[in-house]
């Protein structure tokens, strides 16, 4: 009889072991499921970063946006702020669209001059715009610009409005459209070909915008830098433009033809 009491004693002792060891493992292991599902700070690109591109400008451009991953899956070297500190930093190297931003592709120096492609035929030609003039920041490689020249008119010229033959007068400024269609290859602070114009497109407040174009095109958008003020719209699809009006103080309100 005693050893029957015994072994019962012993069998409840084993299973009350048993049991507190399994609820010491399962809380151990939920407080290891929270700890690694503990959300953590990082960036991801929405939009290629290109070299040169400051961490400022790509989190202002929504370039790279922040977001929140599982400690578990928290991507080694991750960048997990920007602060005034870091905020000047540039890409050393081109950044694809959806790679987790990582603080080693960010540097005080691009790692070389990466060449542009510039499509067969055409010629590269940056030129320097403010953030009004080039749409805020919207504008992006692949985009395709109207580009308009301000100027002063070095003879009479007469322009067409509701109300027939306008003349402007020699240096009055005008305005009409220099390029219609325009295709943005590069932006950024590296220029391909140093340009140079009036104070307010060599401000160092102005960004440069690099396009690819006809080597005519290329003319005139050279002769519009050096001689006008030029300002660029962001083109939707299937607009039409008319390159041939001209905006000037004697029409500036009337109705466009």
């Amino acid at each position: 009889m005693g050893r029957r009491v015994i072994a019962v004693v012993l069998a409840a002792f084993i299973a009350i072991l048993g049991a507190t060891a399994v609820f010491v493992y399962a809380r151990g292991a939920d407080q290891r499921a929270i700890a690694d599902a503990q959300p953590r700070t990082v960036f991801v690109t929405e939009k290629p970063v290109a070299q040169g591109t400051s961490l400022a400008d790509a989190l202002r451009n929504r370039a790279i946006v922040e977001t929140q991953v599982a400690a578990k899956g928290f991507p080694i070297g991750a960048l997990t702020e920007i602060t005034d500190e870091n905020q000047t930093l540039v890409a050393i190297t081109d950044i694809g669209v959806g790679e987790y931003v990582l603080s080693s592709r960010f540097g005080t120096t691009p790692s070389g001059r990466k060449a542009i492609q510039v499509p067969a035929g055409q010629v590269a030609i940056s030129v320097s715009l403010s953030d009004p003039a080039r749409v805020g920041s919207f504008v992006t490689p692949g985009s395709r610009l109207v580009i308009y020249d301000t100027f002063e008119a070095s003879k009479p010229a007469a322009t067409t409005g509701t109300n027939g033959n306008t003349v402007t007068p020699a240096g009055q400024k005008a305005t009409r459209i220099l390029l219609p269609d325009v295709l943005v290859i590069a932006m950024g602070d590296l220029a391909l070909t140093p340009v140079e114009g009036n104070q307010q497109q060599t401000s160092r407040s102005g960004f440069l915008v690099t396009v690819a174009l006809s080597p005519a095109d290329a003319n005139r958008l050279v002769h519009g830098i050096q001689t006008g003020v030029l300002y660029a719209g962001l083109r939707g699809s299937d607009t039409a433009v008319d390159s041939a009006l001209v905006i000037s103080d004697a029409n500036v309100f009337e109705n466009p033809r």
